[in-house]
């Protein structure tokens, strides 16, 4: 049974962000079971644990022997798997690199910007550097949107269209700014997100997070 790390709780601004939901979701479009293996701090600086994920943090991933940490590596991995089918990647290998560059772009080009912008919000607003900081931190956001935006045009998917492993992975860094009004304020970012948090996949890995913490 593949095994993945998640925490057994967070505070409420973090629930339904954690990532863990990524690879949950891959596991749910490839239609691959797992167990939940549930850490909490003390676990966390655990030799144990930090033999399986070196900085601490969810989500790791087991199976058969074989150790991941990382969502996106995991990610790639699940995806990858001869049981997933296409399920997340296509079985051709140049439209198979397009949804994998989009892996990339949306874990370098566009999270570290808007984890920024969540940062600043959510754990230090009331810091002075933080109130000096975030006028640029936003405006660089709203940059990197607006390019996924241009990118994005009017296709439902970023690649060969159809859904893939670069649409889930973009989704669920979209949805690091839910506190904002940024992603809304495109509506083609909009609803781009919507289409691809409305697949049933995503609302069975949502709702698996969810429970540990008391439900939706």
């Amino acid at each position: 049974m593949i095994k993945v790390s998640a925490f057994k709780w967070v505070p409420p601004l973090a629930r339904g962000l954690v990532r863990d939901l990524r690879v949950r979701w891959a596991l749910e479009e490839a239609g691959l079971g797992y167990e939940p293996v549930l850490i909490g701090r003390d676990d966390q600086g655990s030799a144990d644990y930090r033999s399986w994920q070196p900085f601490g943090q969810v989500p790791a991933y087991e199976e058969d022997g074989l150790r991941l940490f990382e969502s996106g590596a995991i990610v790639l991995h699940i995806a990858g798997r001869a049981d997933a089918g296409e399920a997340l990647l296509p079985a051709d290998p140049a439209a198979r690199a397009r949804a994998t560059e989009w892996m990339f772009a949306a874990l370098n080009s566009i999270e570290p910007n808007l984890q920024n912008l969540a940062a600043i919000d959510l754990f230090y607003p009331d810091e002075d550097w933080a109130k000096a900081r975030r006028p640029g931190a936003e405006q660089m956001a709203r940059t990197r949107l607006a390019d996924l935006a241009a990118a994005l045009g009017d296709k439902d998917w970023l690649a060969d269209g159809r859904f893939s492993a670069g649409d889930l992975l973009m989704a669920s860094v979209l949805r690091v700014v839910r506190h904002t009004e940024l992603v809304g304020e495109i509506p083609a970012l909009a609803a781009y997100l919507d289409r691809c948090t409305a697949r049933p996949a995503f609302e069975r890995a949502l709702a698996a997070q969810m429970a540990v913490f008391g439900g939706i």
